[in-house]
């Protein structure tokens, strides 16, 4: 018998496909919210909209590099959102190339200069909520990640 089964929990689906759906919801969800409006991109820049409308967040991803992983200040953000995303029932995942995610979203619009990637939020474009279905995917993906403690499941993006 597994824990799983003890505890009258399905377990994560295993395997290669399960995560790389993930990703490539991931990726989907980033390129339609960027081409609506509904993101938003930066650690302070994402903690001043959480702070000012935090039911308008529909979704947070944390990303990393290895060179980030000794950023202190960093990690003590990332703990905070965590925190913050945990409190108001926003999904929350880690990815660990922010290249790849620079590759997606791409520079600001406004600058032309790269931005800082390492918190992304997307945001319901209106009162009637948006209806993804790459947003359903990974709001899925957390809620099966969460029945195993994995509170912030780590997603890796498609090549």
């Amino acid at each position: 018998m597994t824990l799983e089964e003890i505890h009258g929990q399905e377990p994560v689906p295993a395997g290669h496909d399960w995560m790389q759906g993930a990703g490539k919801a991931l990726h989907e969800l980033l390129v339609s919210a960027q081409r609506r409006g509904c993101l938003t991109a930066g650690v302070y820049e994402s903690a001043k909209l959480m702070n000012v409308d935090p039911d308008n967040v529909a979704f947070c991803v944390l990303a990393t590099d290895e060179e980030d992983e000794g950023d202190i200040a960093l990690q003590i953000h990332f703990t905070l959102i965590q925190a913050f995303c945990c409190e108001n029932d926003i999904d929350i995942v880690r990815v660990n190339d922010v290249a790849k995610l620079a590759a997606i979203v791409g520079p600001s619009e406004e600058s032309g200069e790269p931005r800082d990637l390492h918190c992304i939020l997307i945001t319901n474009p209106n009162e009637d909520g948006w209806k993804d279905p790459a947003l359903e995917k990974l709001n899925s993906f957390c809620e099966e990640s969460r029945n195993v403690n994995d509170w912030v499941p780590n997603i890796t993006l498609p090549e």
